[in-house]
C-alpha cells in the first residue's frame, strides 16, 4: 500500500472496509478511530498529551458499494509502543470483534518496519539455499497425518529422488507419538541425503514446528542441530509476535502456513501478503485459485504481488501457492505466477497407486517447471 497524499510518514496508515448506512458513516468511523487507541469518546480525554498524541485522524472515505465504504485512518505510531503485539492491537484489536469491519490494507512508518525486520532471507536467500535461479521452485509435502517415522522418511526419499527442490512437512504433522518430531526430522534429512547420492543435489527438507512457544523454539534449535536448513510454522496458530521473535533467533528461512488465517476478518493480501512477511516470513503458503479453497485470481495476484514487492525496508518473500493444484495445469500456474514462485503440489502427486507412479508424476512435475519458458 502506498502512502496517501499528504500522509504523515510517521503515522500508521490503516484501511478498513466498513459496512454502515451512509447517514451513520461519520459517527461509525469516529468510533472506529478512537476504539483502536484511546478506547474512549473525545469528551472523556482529559489530558492534552492524550488528545494531541494518541488520537489519530481520518484520511479518507470512499463508497465502494451500497452501504460498503473504504475508510483510511492515520493512527499515531506512538500507540504501537514499538512492540509487535501492540501494533496488531492498534491495527485490528477491538475492531476485529465488530462484524461490520474488515482490515483491508496497511502501511507502516519506516521505524516500525525496521523494528519488525521483514524476511531475513526472502526470495534471494531461499534461492541461495536451494541453488535455484531463473525458474520457479518445486515443492511437495509429507502427508497424511498418521505416517510413522519410517513411512515419512520413505515418502521423503521417493519425492527427493524426483529432483524436487523442497519437501515440507504437512502442517498437521506434530510431535505425535507415532511420528515423534526429532526422529522424523533426523530420518527425513537422512532420506534426502541418500537421494542426493543418486540425483547429485540435495532437496531441502522443511520440518513443521508446532506447540507452545517454548516447545517450538526448542524444536527449531533441534531441527537446526540435526541439519535442517529451513522450518515452517503457522503464525496464526502460534502468533505473529512469536513469528517475529523466532525469525530473529534461529537464522534459518521460515515458511509460513496459513492455518487459522480465516478466523479473522482480514483481507488475505493484507494478512498473508503484508503482515506475514513484515513479521519475518521468508515464504508464505496460501490457497491458489481454482483449488479446494475459495480464493479468486485477484486475491491470489494481490497476495503474490504484495509478497514480491513489499516496499522500502522489507525484502521480497516467496509466494507459495498450494491447495488442490493439478500437475496437468502447471503451465497455466507458471504463466500466472512466473519464476519468483514456489509451486507446491500435494495430492496431485501423492494420489498415486504406488511409489513408482509417485516418482514418475513427481519427475513430470519437476520437468514441467524446469522446461517452462519464463519471461525475463
Amino acid at each position: 500500500m502506498q502512502a496517501s497524499p499528504g500522509m504523515d510518514p510517521e503515522a500508521i496508515e490503516v484501511v478498513y472496509r466498513v459496512r454502515a448506512a451512509a447517514p451513520d458513516l461519520a459517527s461509525r468511523v469516529e468510533a472506529l478511530l478512537l476504539e483502536q487507541t484511546v478506547e474512549l469518546p473525545r469528551s472523556a480525554l482529559r489530558t492534552a498529551f492524550v488528545r494531541e498524541h494518541l488520537v489519530g485522524r481520518v484520511v479518507g472515505m470512499e463508497e465502494v458499494g451500497a452501504g460498503d465504504f473504504r475508510v483510511t485512518l492515520a493512527q499515531p505510531a506512538i500507540a504501537a509502543a514499538d512492540d509487535p503485539a501492540q501494533l496488531l492491537n492498534v491495527l485490528f484489536g477491538n475492531c476485529s470483534l465488530q462484524p461490520e469491519i474488515e482490515l483491508e490494507d496497511l502501511r507502516l512508518p519506516a521505524p516500525l518496519t525496521a523494528r519488525l525486520g521483514g524476511p531475513r532471507f526472502g526470495i534471494a536467500g531461499i534461492r541461495r539455499l536451494t541453488g535455484v535461479h531463473g525458474r520457479a521452485l518445486t515443492a511437495s509435502v509429507l502427508k497424511p497425518v498418521g505416517l510413522t517415522v519410517s513411512e515419512a522418511a520413505s515418502l521423503c526419499r521417493t519425492l527427493a529422488l524426483s529432483g524436487l527442490d523442497i519437501i515440507k512437512d504437512d502442517h498437521g504433522l506434530a510431535d505425535h507419538s507415532f511420528c515423534p518430531f526429532a526422529e522424523r526430522v533426523k530420518a527425513c534429512l537422512a532420506a534426502t541425503a541418500e537421494a542426493a547420492k543418486a540425483t547429485g543435489r540435495r532437496t531441502a527438507y522443511v520440518p513443521n514446528l508446532i506447540g507452545p512457544p517454548g516447545t517450538v523454539m526448542h524444536q527449531a534449535w533441534r531441527a537446526k542441530q540435526l541439519g535442517a536448513q529451513a522450518v515452517m510454522i503457522s503464525p496464526m496458530l502460534l502468533g505473529l509476535p512469536f513469528l517475529n521473535e523466532i525469525v530473529g533467533e534461529i537464522g534459518m528461512p521460515v515458511f509460513a502456513h496459513p492455518a487459522f488465517g480465516g478466523s479473522l476478518r482480514i483481507a488475505p493480501p493484507a494478512l498473508l501478503g503484508k503482515l506475514f512477511p513484515l513479521y519475518g516470513a521468508d515464504a508464505v503458503i496460501y490457497p491458489n485459485f481454482g483449488g479446494r479453497f475459495s480464493y479468486g485470481r485477484d486475491v491470489c495476484a494481490g497476495i503474490a504481488g504484495a509478497l514480491r514487492a513489499p516496499g522500502p525496508g522489507v525484502a521480497p518473500a516467496f509466494p507459495v501457492p498450494a491447495g488442490g493444484m493439478k500437475l496437468e495445469a502447471m503451465a497455466s500456474v507458471l504463466e500466472f505466477y512466473g519464476a519468483d514462485t514456489v509451486v507446491l503440489l500435494g495430492a496431485s502427486l501423492l494420489d498415486s497407486p504406488d511409489d513408482e507412479a509417485l516418482l514418475s508424476r513427481s519427475r513430470a512435475f519437476v520437468a514441467a517447471v524446469h522446461a517452462f519458458p519464463y519471461k525475463r
